[in-house]
This record gives C-alpha cells, structure tokens and sequence, in this order.
C-alpha cells in the first residue's frame, strides 16, 4: 500500500506536464521498481523527452540527455581521462551516462560501437574506462527512443541488444480533449519549469528492494512460463522470448502488483504486461510480417491461447 500511495504522488505530479498518458507513466515506474531500462519507439514530438525530464525532477534524481549521432564515440557517453596541464595531472571528465535519468535520444542512429557502450553501462551498472571500472549512480534509468518513420543513415538495433530493454513502449498521439487540454496547460508558462520532486529518489532504492518480496503463486508463476514458451512455439515466429524475457515478465508483475496495492501477482498484470515486455522479444518470420501481421498482434494471439490458472 505504501508504494502504491507513493507511485500515485509520482504519476500525479508527472501528469501535470503529461497529459492523458497515465498508463505510460505507470509502465515508465514498473521498469523504474525494476531498476530495468525502456525502449521507446514514437515518431517525434509526443513527449518523450519532457517524459524524462518530469520523471527525473519528481523523484528529485539528476538528469542528462544523450543525442546519438553517427559521429558520436564510445568516451563522449561513459565520459574519458585527460591530461590537466595545469595539476599536471589525468583527470576523469564523467560522460552523460554518469546521471540517474538518462535519455539516448535516437539511439538507432549511433554507430553499433556506440550502442554497445551504453548498453554495457545498461546491464552491468558501471562504465570500464582504461581498465578502471566506476559505477553508475542509484536509482539508474535509461530511456532510450527511435524514429520508426526515418531511416535513412540509422544503424538498427541487433536483436541482441534490444532484449536488454526491459519493456518497448509507445506514447502515440494525445486524443482530441487531451490535446486541448495541453494547450491549456501551457498557454502561460511551461509547467515542467515549476514541477517539485514529490518522492525522495533514497525511498525509491528502498521500494526497489521490497518489490522483489511480492509473492507470485506456483499457478500463476507457471502460467507466466507457459506464456514465454508459447511463444517459441508458435507457427508465426522466428525466434521466440528468451529466458531474459521470462525473467522480466516476472519481475514487471512484481512492481506492477504494488503499484497497485497488492503483495502478490494475479494473471491479470502479466497479461497486461505481455505487450510491453514481450513484443519486442520475438522475431516473426518474413511470410507473417508480409501477410500483415504484427508482433503486437502475435503476443496477442499467444496471450489468449494459454489458459489462465482459475482458483479451485
């Protein structure tokens, strides 16, 4: 309950800068309890940037925006040694990786070295700079975006890499009211300048600890596999969820069961988590994206194939 009544303060807060997308809100702080990072794949100019910054003023955490370019090198994230002529001395410049919020705006259009020096900061929480290693600061989030619509000079993300995402989201655009209710909002003054943190980013590590005691029942923990193992098996797909994905599915409907006041899991969060954590797990086969169909649309198919566990 406790987190609960603390997540909705945040939600509350950011939605006075987001409007009318409080279920992205929601998934951002599910993937924030798991200290996991998000993909987010919209065209430009629905919020993802001022997602981020609102996110990080209201837990009062430190904030750096990365614009991947093909011309950006590995050191301009996880920051370099330099000569100081004047201690006489090297010295450690930290890179935008080294904040608590990070946004890698258009990560697709860095090159695949570039990538793979944000994504070993993702998962393994520390940067390796001339065989010194120094972590990452606590709580610690990346978003990272791309373009869907531009592709020209972009380097896409191998698959590999993209299953280090904990969960793919997608903002889309605001509906007609909300869109009026934007223009409201910032017809004065912008009110992300004047947004105050509401939740100590310190509460927030120790949330992150009590997530993980959410009880999952053995009904419910091998509906969650059946689920996962549907996937690999399903006539439509390439290649299927990997354990990784297993993993997250689990730990999402953790936070996602005490975000909403609960101390276990029901079938019902994984279920509503499945297209955010597993869409972007699976690879279908040529012959079904040709026919139309989406990965969207096979997590779908495969949610509601696996019989949901009902109480005896």
């Amino acid at each position: 309950m406790r987190i609960k009544t603390a997540m909705e303060q945040v939600v509350s807060n950011v939605e006075k800068v987001i409007v009318g997308k409080r279920e992205v809100i929601e998934l951002t702080l599910v993937a924030l309890l798991c200290e996991g990072h998000v993909l987010i794949e919209d065209v430009p100019g629905t919020g993802k940037t001022t997602l981020a910054k609102a996110l990080a003023r209201s837990l009062g955490c430190s904030f750096q925006r990365i614009q991947f370019t093909p011309d950006l090198l590995p050191s301009d994230v996880t920051g370099l040694y330099f000569f100081n002529q004047k201690t006489q001395e090297f010295e450690f410049r930290p890179g935008p990786i080294m904040a608590q919020i990070v946004l890698a705006d258009e990560i697709n259009r860095a090159t695949p070295r570039t990538q793979a020096a944000l994504l070993e900061a993702m998962q393994e929480r520390q940067v390796s700079i001339d065989l010194e290693t120094k972590p990452l600061p606590r709580p610690f989030l990346v978003l990272a975006t791309q373009n869907p619509i531009e592709l020209e000079g972009t380097f896409p993300l191998p698959e590999a890499q993209v299953d280090r995402f904990l969960m793919k989201i997608k903002l889309g655009y605001p509906s007609e009211q909300d869109e009026n209710e934007m223009l409201l909002r910032y017809e004065h003054e912008d009110p992300l300048e004047t947004l105050q943190p509401v939740l100590p980013s310190e509460t927030l590590l120790k949330f992150q600890s009590e997530v993980r005691s959410i009880r999952v029942e053995e009904s419910v923990r091998q509906y969650l596999v059946r689920m996962t193992r549907a996937s690999r098996e399903h006539p439509a797909v390439e290649l299927g969820v990997s354990p990784r994905g297993t993993l997250a599915l689990y730990k999402t409907a953790q936070a996602l069961a005490a975000l909403r006041g609960r101390d276990y899991v029901i079938p019902d969060d994984i279920k509503y988590l499945a297209p955010s954590v597993l869409t972007h797990r699976i690879m279908i086969h040529p012959q079904t994206r040709l026919r139309g169909r989406t990965p969207e649309q096979v997590i779908a198919e495969i949610a509601d194939s696996v019989p949901v566990p009902v109480e005896r």
